[in-house]
């Protein structure tokens, strides 16, 4: 067996005396009013700023007291219900608008959509070189990794990187939703040729094509997908767009955008808050839970058997141990995530012609018995719902995506959002985000080294 290096050696034994110098005793946050997480202790959210971007509704305030409500998701004044309703009624895709839409204020036009959808076209070609340079002679194991490494990359393509004129961010803007899903794809192709043993291949977007087809044509082998597949896939990504100024991934473009720093950085940062599990990448756990639920579970239509599965994972018994039941619950929704609701609706089709539709009826139970085992195990009979997570690893199943594209596809859907905040707080936010920490560290006196007597 290899000894380890002397960096491993110290690492080692430091982590034994860190604690000693750098834990904190959580009952300060009680005792000084801290809000952690940037929550009030009603669970509502600390009020940071304002948004004309996009708006999330899952409660009232009544005489200081929560109410819960039916869920809605905003973007500029519209409801994400009547924008899906809207277009789906001309059974035309949406995501495109919806970008528009997020970007610029208002629904486009006839030609104002055409010009738009020409111009995602033109930009969704990546720089010379920057797949051979950028994706192929660094492969990584994780696309979200190479997804904010490649978008850090196009600084260096762009003639003026650092130019926070409108026009200039505007252009940053839609290049940046045009280009996030090519980079995903040649980012995922280049992952399963170096990790996963894989055929290499590159499918070039196609003009005459939607970002959802396009993204679809990239990723299988034969180029084939159905209008129906593709036009699910279009709604995913028109429910992921955005979600208001407050959630992790907007706020943390937001705050590197009060910097004053360029769009890449402002993006990147953004990309990496997604990739967490608290976040964009609870869609995985999702899957992985459910995994754990088919195998612990013998009869699926049996809710006295998967109420004890649901059980078991909240006494940290099943699942990961974590106690959660990934999917359930929300920081603002409480009734319902309408999100959930419209995935489950339009799902219910492709299910049943996939066979799969025992796997929905299954995830339908853990939304229906989640909230009765919560109550039993902790007592706690606060509302909670499903939120998207719940069931978008379940579609993107059906669509055949690997679960290793999951949170990149959020992230080329959300990206329409980011960009928008970040041009409102280059536009209108005028002062750098700066927050406060207590600072709770006791005073000492210099030592001098020939009298320190710490020990590793």
């Amino acid at each position: 067996m290899q000894s380890p290096s002397r960096a491993e050696a110290f690492i080692s034994d430091i982590c034994e005396q860190f604690p000693k110098y750098n834990l904190l005793d959580t009952s300060t946050f009680d005792n000084s009013s801290i809000k952690r997480g940037l929550r009030n202790s009603d669970g509502t959210g600390v009020m940071a700023g304002v948004t004309a971007v996009g708006t999330v509704r899952g409660y009232n305030i009544i005489d200081g007291d929560r109410h819960a409500v039916d869920g809605r998701l905003i973007y500029r004044g519209i409801d994400v219900e009547d924008l899906i309703a809207g277009y789906q009624a001309e059974n035309r895709f949406g995501f495109e608008e919806t970008a528009f839409l997020l970007q610029f204020g208002s629904l486009p036009d006839a030609a104002q959509l055409r010009a738009f959808n020409d111009a995602l076209a033109e930009l969704r070609v990546l720089p010379r070189g920057f797949t051979e340079d950028m994706i192929l002679k660094a492969p990584s194991p994780d696309v979200m990794n190479k997804l904010a490494r490649g978008v850090l990359a196009l600084y260096s393509y762009d003639e003026r990187p650092d130019d926070t004129s409108l026009h200039n961010l505007l252009a940053q803007s839609v290049a940046l939703i045009a280009r996030l899903p090519v980079i995903v794809a040649h980012a995922y192709a280049v992952k399963r040729h170096y990790y996963d043993r894989e055929s290499l291949y590159f499918h070039y977007p196609q003009d005459d094509l939607t970002m959802a087809e396009n993204f679809l044509h990239a990723l299988r082998p034969d180029h084939q997908y159905t209008d129906e597949e593709a036009k699910l896939l279009d709604t995913c990504l028109v429910l992921h767009a955005e979600h208001g100024g407050g959630n992790n991934s907007a706020f943390s473009c937001r705050v590197l955008s009060s910097s004053g720093t360029d769009t890449y950085s402002a993006i990147a940062a953004a990309i990496g808050s997604l990739k967490g599990p608290k976040h964009g990448g609870a869609n995985a756990k999702v899957l992985d839970m459910f995994d754990c639920i088919k195998a612990e579970v013998s009869h699926w239509d049996d809710d006295d058997e998967v109420a004890a599965c649901l059980c078991k994972i909240l006494r940290k018994e099943g699942g990961d141990g974590s106690g959660l039941i990934y999917g359930m619950g929300h920081a603002v929704y409480t009734k319902s995530d309408p999100r959930a609701i419209i995935l489950r609706q339009q799902a219910q089709q492709l299910a049943s012609q996939r066979g799969m539709a025992d796997e929905l009826a299954l995830l339908e139970a853990v939304e229906r018995l989640s909230p009765v085992c919560f109550a039993r195990e902790k007592g706690d009979s606060k509302m909670i719902c499903a939120n998207v997570d719940l069931y978008s690893g379940l579609v993107y199943g059906m669509l055949g995506i690997p679960r290793e594209l999951l949170t990149p596809i959020f992230a080329i859907s959300r990206v329409a959002g980011w960009c928008a905040h970040r041009i409102e707080e280059v536009m209108t936010g005028g002062r750098i985000i700066r927050p406060a920490y207590k600072a709770i560290a006791p005073d000492r006196c210099y030592v001098p080294l020939s009298e320190r007597s710490n020990t590793i």
